[in-house]
């Protein structure tokens, strides 16, 4: 092409380029007519699904993609391993195919002469581990989770959202079933629905159950908004009155807080079973919350659940609507930036706990002890001493599947809970900078507004975010975010709660959040004294680095058998470490790390340590001023 082009006279050569580049955009820019998805969920009971695909097809070389990085999962974890059985047909013919070596994610095929349909079958295992999102475990005896993208393929080639899906999922005989999707139609245990775009298909999973209940939150409103609930049994899917009474309030006070809603309607999608892995994953206009079997009905787990909802709803706001623009790729291979994760995710933490103290859903005292946890463990994490909450974002990829040893010192996804205390610093210092005239409830109704009513994005970068914050309080906010996300280690966790009006204060009574994570994860939290975390089992889950039991030998991975001469329990160790404070003698500890066994000697003599915050008379109370109700 090019060595012609060269002899053409110029006039050519421009008519010649525009014809070309209009014939390639017009190519590029013909999406396939509607693709089928038939999904047959009826043996996810025996952990796998069925799917069969009918994509409209035109003869020659075709490349399927298998989804690879999702929307709210932030890294490349598209469940392809947990696809089986896969066969590609046209007219009759099965067709041969063949793995990219270089896009794992990519299948080359090439479709026969006379061919305009290829018929996909797929299988999708479903016997995952309990752990991450889409990938983890989705189904029981009892439930199942549906995810689109575990399902499909898609031709290459074009922007997801040109992309028309008409999907259909048939259900164990009997079961229910919740889902954002729109214009469904029920025949039998099949149920249809509407053509839709790929964007929206796999923005909208279906929960379905044996035991299965719905809960209308806003009766009788546009938009409506409900809980689709399954469970293992039907005793779980009890709410008490009041606590149904909390997620309508959880309604109105997201409407107060952003003064528009970008959706439909809306739908919680909430999964309770101790057999799915346990997380919440954001869509526009519902949300996959997988939790505990008894998060409804028992007084620990309610109150450690309680945060869930509110942190996905928000996503329908600062995620969903409002995205980082290296998050909003056109399709599901191209990587993603999560440079701003710091306000996706962080921004959500902090306006979820928020709106779980403003709904009620946790009291006041709570939320103060949640912020003092928060802050007292973070000012103790040694790992801000080398990696800055900034490049806890950027190497988010590699972060989310870090364990829990040594988390301290690696640190992992702190971008959510530092995070939080960033934009409770940020919320204390627009309120000081104003005179309380303004707030993040103002950030929020300006960066989050708009007409609403129909799923939009709308994409941002750093600048637009401080410009946003420039224009409620003219200051250097690219200076002041800048020096906390990039400093190390950053003042951010203390200095957010005094600046809030409150000191962090470290006393020997337990605080109350922690005793609550303590009981649901079944460790002993003694970051704060001997410098580790155990397991009730005595193994050691985390050791602090450069802290008491790291100075004595102890590393994560060991497990303590006795303490001072006695068996070991979480009771055992508290005693010993209280009996220290009056004592010149060390603590003993009998561990064994691997075959070996001896004994560790921590010369600790602090006692037990529990982060607070108590009111600082002297300055304005931020803290409590942010969590009244907008709503009443």
């Amino acid at each position: 092409m090019s060595a012609m082009i060269r002899r053409l006279p110029f006039a050519a050569v421009a008519i010649a380029l525009s014809v070309f580049a209009i014939h390639t955009r017009a190519q590029a820019q013909t999406p396939p007519a509607p693709i089928r998805l038939a999904v047959d969920a009826s043996h996810a009971p025996q952990k796998i699904l069925h799917s069969h695909l009918q994509i409209p097809v035109q003869p020659g070389a075709l490349t399927l993609y298998y989804p690879e990085w999702l929307p709210g999962e932030h890294m490349p974890d598209g469940p392809i391993i947990n696809v089986a059985g896969l066969q590609f047909t046209a007219g009759g013919k099965t067709i041969p195919w063949r793995r990219d070596l270089v896009d794992m994610f990519a299948l080359h095929l090439n479709v026969p002469p006379g061919a305009n349909m290829l018929d996909v079958d797929l299988d999708f295992l479903l016997s995952a581990p309990a752990s991450g999102f889409s990938a983890g475990a989705s189904a029981t005896a009892f439930l199942d989770i549906l995810s689109w993208n575990q399902v499909l393929l898609y031709p290459k080639g074009f922007a997801a959202k040109e992309l028309t899906f008409i999907p259909s999922v048939k259900l164990p005989a009997g079961w229910k079933y919740g889902t954002a999707l729109p214009g469904a139609k029920q025949d039998g245990d099949t149920i249809a629905f509407d053509p839709v775009p790929l964007t929206t298909l796999i923005d909208s999973p279906v929960i379905s159950g044996q035991y299965f209940r719905v809960i209308q939150l806003t009766p009788g409103e546009t938009p409506s908004h409900e809980m689709d609930i399954a469970a293992d049994s039907a005793s779980a899917l009890e709410m008490t009155p009041e606590m149904q009474l909390h997620f309508h309030e959880l309604v109105a006070e997201t409407g107060a807080l952003f003064g528009t809603r970008h959706y439909r309607d809306y739908h919680f999608l909430l999964a309770l079973s101790d057999d799915v892995a346990h997380f919440g994953l954001e869509h526009h206009e519902s949300s996959d919350d997988q939790t505990s079997a008894n998060s409804l009905t028992d007084e620990t787990e309610r109150t450690y659940f309680s945060d869930l909802l509110p942190h996905e709803f928000v996503h329908s706001w600062n995620g969903k609507f409002r995205r980082p623009a290296g998050l909003a790729t056109p399709d599901y291979q191209q990587p993603m930036k999560d440079d701003l994760l710091w306000v996706y995710e962080g921004l959500t933490e902090y306006l979820g706990e928020v709106l779980t103290a403003r709904s009620g859903l946790e009291s006041p005292q709570m939320f103060r002890e949640s912020v003092a946890y928060l802050s007292g463990m973070y000012d103790h994490r040694p790992g801000r001493d080398w990696r800055s909450l900034q490049d806890t974002a950027d190497a988010a990829v590699f972060l989310y599947d870090a364990g829990g040893d040594w988390s301290n010192w690696r640190r992992g996804v702190d971008f959510y809970q530092e995070g939080q205390m960033l934009w409770l610093d940020v919320d204390a210092t627009l309120r000081r900078l104003t005179n309380s005239k303004k707030s993040i409830n103002d950030f929020c109704r300006v960066f989050h507004g708009g007409p609403g009513g129909e799923p939009a994005l709308k994409t941002y970068t750093f600048d637009d975010v401080a410009t946003t914050l420039n224009g409620l309080a003219p200051y250097d906010w690219a200076g002041f975010l800048r020096e906390r996300l990039d400093a190390v280690p950053a003042k951010t966790p203390v200095e957010s709660v005094e600046n809030s009006g409150w000191n962090v204060v470290y006393t020997e009574q337990p605080n109350e959040y922690q005793q609550n994570v303590e009981s649901i994860r079944k460790v002993l939290n003694l970051s704060l004294s001997l410098g580790l975390v155990v397991d009730h089992d005595g193994s050691v889950a985390d050791v602090i680095h450069d802290g008491p039991a790291y100075k004595a030998g102890i590393a994560p991975g060991m497990k303590m058998t006795a303490v001072d001469g006695r068996q070991f329990s979480l009771e055992a160790l508290k005693d010993s470490i209280n009996e220290a404070k009056s004592s010149t003698s060390p603590i003993q500890l009998i561990i064994a790390n691997g075959p070996q066994v001896q004994t560790y000697s921590i010369d600790y003599h602090g006692g037990l340590r529990y982060p607070h915050i108590e009111r600082n008379n002297g300055t304005p109370d931020f803290l409590s001023d942010i969590i009244q109700p907008l709503a009443k």
